[in-house]
């Protein structure tokens, strides 16, 4: 059984300290979403109210149609995949997946049939026997993921459960986790500051900043359609130049930033360009030109660094600092004058702030 969980109006304290402010979230049945922010945006705190560990301000947490508001954790009936994997040093592997049948009474030969069917799905049955203590960082794990899982959960939850293992193994993990979760369709909620890992397993992603949701949607669209600059930075548009608009002719628009400098833009690229706007590049997004005819921001060269594929620069234009990327055909000195051009298929229109 899978069920939807909705979050409404949350508030949260830590003393007189306000974690989380008025959040919403839902989560259709089956989905995974992952919330994904900096230390102390308050991932976490929202993924331990919905386990019970903390109590909300205000607000209401449902689980289908069941509040688990004031709900007793040990009652919510949540399956947790925690960073430190959490398993009892004591209990053999078998044991620690079976411990959840074991509380809710399932008989002795029902436990074991299930706790071994569970391992096998994660690859794990030839290590039943084995204590925790003989398993690798990966190893362990699995063994957490078959335990949550095992008690068929409507709703599956994971805090930071990858960090702890090396970069191959966190890319291997994530696959397991994703296709583990689809096969069971289960609906789960999944914390991470890590933004590839994010991206790479959830449907959807609620990037978090100072206790709210800055934007909820596909790991496309936060990736290529940014709502706001905070997002926009955070997903990898290190330049952001404040614009405004001076001519339109059809679906071109002329722009002049801060320090004068006119760029062209196509709204059949880019969408509706409002009279005033932020334009939002990644580094790629932004090219290095020394053509005099070039349509650009004017800058002077910093700090150049080679990056394999291209040669990135740190540059000055019209008082902003912006990074910018050029071919490895032609490397430029620190203070050679140049044109900053922007590649409409790489660039986002964003609300001034």
């Amino acid at each position: 059984m899978t069920l939807p969980l909705t979050i409404e109006n949350i508030t949260a304290h830590y003393g007189s300290t306000k974690v989380l402010e008025d959040l919403s979230l839902s989560l259709a049945e089956g989905e995974l979403v992952s919330l994904l922010g900096a230390s102390g945006c308050g991932k976490t705190t929202t993924l331990r109210l919905v386990a019970g560990f903390l109590q909300p301000t205000s607000g209401a947490i449902r689980l289908g149609s069941k509040d688990l508001t004031r709900l007793p954790a040990h009652q919510r009936d949540i399956g947790l995949v925690f960073q430190n994997y959490a398993l009892f040093p004591h209990l053999t592997v078998r044991e620690n997946v079976a411990f959840g049948l074991k509380q809710r009474k399932v008989a002795s030969a029902e436990r074991t049939k299930r706790a071994d069917a569970m391992l096998d799905r994660v690859g794990l049955a030839h290590l039943a026997d084995r204590l925790p203590a003989a398993l690798s960082g990966g190893q362990k794990q699995r063994v957490a993921l078959a335990r949550a899982l095992v008690i068929e959960p409507p709703l599956l939850m994971f805090d930071e459960p990858l960090s702890n293992l090396d970069a191959k193994l966190r890319v291997d993990m994530r696959v397991e986790i994703r296709q583990l979760q689809r096969a069971n369709g289960t609906t789960a909620l999944y914390v991470t500051h890590d933004q590839e890992e994010a991206f790479s397993i959830s449907d959807r992603v609620a990037i978090m900043h100072q206790g709210r949701i800055m934007q909820l949607d596909t790991p496309e669209t936060l990736y290529q359609r940014p709502a706001n600059a905070f997002v926009a930075n955070f997903v990898g548009f290190e330049n952001i130049v404040p614009l405004s608009v001076t001519a339109r002719n059809g679906a071109e628009v002329t722009a002049r930033s801060d320090s004068g400098a006119e760029l062209t833009l196509s709204q059949d690229q880019l969408g509706a360009i409002p009279d005033r706007f932020l334009l939002a590049t990644r580094p790629d997004g932004l090219q290095v030109s020394t053509d005099p005819a070039a349509v650009g921001l004017p800058a002077e060269l910093g700090l150049r660094t080679y990056l394999g594929r291209a040669y990135q620069y740190q540059a000055q234009a019209g008082g902003l600092s912006l990074v910018a990327n050029g071919p490895l055909s032609q490397p430029l000195e620190t203070g050679t004058a140049a044109k900053l051009v922007p590649n409409p298929e790489q660039c986002a229109i964003l609300q001034p702030e």
